[in-house]
């Protein structure tokens, strides 16, 4: 079992080399073969040293990878990462490492013992541990993912969280039957097509730890972003 682990980055000078050392750190703790994983920082446009600090990272560890990626966008990011990947397993986190790392095995024993197809982790799962959350994030994050069930008639509980895994050899049919959105939708595409496919998904509850003072999200704007990229994808659900 090989896997690729993405962290999509724009600008994130300030944290991204003492971040990705405490990742590399923790999974060649667990895994202590590292020519069965890799570490892939996909800078999707950054006009600071983020590129420098981790062309760095990737000359210090032979399991540290650079990927530039054309234009701006987490979906973009993480298709042209994945797309080239050669892993048994593809999959992402935030660079914050908001869902805390002990759930890494977890994560990887739902995919190559138990089979499923692909697993998220999800903050609202009733055993799940949300810190430092605002009401205001946590309020939006109730209302769209109550959107997706009601308007796409979805099952998953959280389709936006940031961590998520899947066998690679599914992902050419996820993109084919509608994950193809290049912002941050297509982390809720991938749950949305796996579900129209059937495949099996594997809820994750996690201890999440929100940072706050790091997130650039503007919820307003991409609420409007969200809503109409739902409409967009509910065009391209297979009939019954």
């Amino acid at each position: 079992m090989t896997f690729d682990i993405t962290i999509p980055v724009l600008n994130e000078e300030e944290t991204l080399d003492q971040q990705v050392r405490l990742l590399h750190a923790y999974i060649k703790k667990q895994y202590q073969d590292i020519s069965k994983w890799n570490i892939v920082i996909a800078d999707n446009g950054s006009t600071d040293k983020t590129e420098e600090l981790a062309k760095n990272l990737s000359n210090t560890y032979a399991n540290i990878q650079l990927v530039k990626v054309p234009r701006r966008g987490v979906g973009l990011a993480l298709k042209t990462s994945w797309t080239q990947s050669n892993a048994d397993i593809v999959g992402y986190m935030d660079l914050d490492l908001a869902t805390d790392l002990s759930h890494f095995k977890a994560a990887m024993d739902a995919l190559t013992v138990q089979d499923f197809d692909l697993v998220y982790a999800s903050r609202l799962h009733r055993h799940s541990k949300v810190v430092n959350r605002t009401f205001k994030r946590e309020l939006s994050s109730r209302v769209f993912n109550g959107l997706l069930k009601t308007y796409l008639g979805v099952k998953f509980s959280d389709g936006m969280c940031g961590f998520k895994w899947l066998k690679r050899d599914k992902l050419q049919a996820l993109m084919e039957t509608g994950a193809q959105n290049d912002g941050w939708f297509f982390s809720t595409e991938l749950l949305t097509t796996a579900e129209w496919l059937n495949y099996k998904i594997f809820e994750l509850p996690v201890k999440w730890t929100d940072d706050a003072g790091s997130s650039k999200v503007k919820i307003l704007p991409l609420a409007k972003k969200y809503i109409l990229s739902m409409i967009a994808l509910k065009q391209l659900k297979p009939k019954a």
